[in-house]
């Protein structure tokens, strides 16, 4: 159940009020949050790969294998890792 603040008629008191239709907005919100950071972190991901391998040859890149697990990987990991913190953040900060 989501949990909020309402302020009563204007008497100062404040009380704690249960809204069920809060519960799909978190959730919502929360695949937003989520996708977007894995967008972001595979944007920054690939922003990475470009400044460390800017200075190996087009031919290497495309004939040692080694570097494409390497590296792919790199990318889908910064790109995980920046929507679970993103996620985290939201949880922090802007759930209830």
């Amino acid at each position: 159940m989501g949990c909020g603040l309402r302020r009563d008629d204007g008497d100062g008191i404040y009380l704690a009020v249960t809204n069920e239709n809060d519960e799909g907005k978190i959730a919502g919100m929360i695949y937003l949050v989520g996708t977007l950071g894995f967008v972001s972190g595979f944007i920054l991901g690939q922003f990475i790969l470009f400044r460390i391998l800017r200075d190996v040859p087009k031919e290497e890149l495309l004939e040692n294998k080694s570097l494409h697990w390497k590296f792919g990987l790199l990318n889908w990991l910064i790109a995980l890792l920046t929507a679970a913190s993103a996620v985290w953040l939201y949880h922090q900060h802007f759930s209830y």
